[in-house]
């Protein structure tokens, strides 16, 4: 569990995922967590709870990643967007940021309101910009 001080609302952890055979580390899954965060709208953040949490805890129970979001009212700083952060193995962390921008976009289109579009950004350390733009942008273009 997270420590009172923490910035992100506890969501029940993910139960193990079911799969038909035992899951087991590939050489580049060694047991280490990968971590990602983004930022979505307060209405987008409830859509991804859902009522009563059953959302957010039926993504975490398909992909087996841990999903957190910073409480209500906690915005990333210079914004007024909620954080997410998505834990665990590398590919869960993908299955779950699929389920979640799968649902946003189903939301977005049932909303016709043209003022309603979804917009997520990405949150990435400075050390790491370098790495996406490349040398001269080409890894970005």
């Amino acid at each position: 569990m997270e420590s009172p001080d923490s910035p992100y609302a506890s969501s029940p952890e993910a139960p193990p995922k079911r799969t038909s055979q035992p899951r087991s580390p590939g050489p580049d899954e060694k047991e280490k967590s990968t971590y990602v965060r983004f930022l979505v709208s307060n209405s987008e953040a409830g859509c991804i709870i859902g009522k009563g949490g059953t959302t957010i805890t039926e993504f975490q129970s398909q992909s087996g990643a841990r999903i957190q979001l910073s409480r209500n009212h906690e915005f990333f700083p210079g914004t007024s967007d909620r954080i997410i952060m998505i834990s665990g193995a590398f590919q869960d962390i993908i299955k779950a940021m699929e389920l979640i921008l799968e649902k946003l976009l189903t939301e977005a289109e049932e909303n016709l309101d043209a003022d309603s579009r979804s917009k997520v950004r990405l949150v990435v350390p400075n050390s790491c910009c370098g790495g996406i733009i490349g040398k001269g942008g080409a890894t970005i273009k």
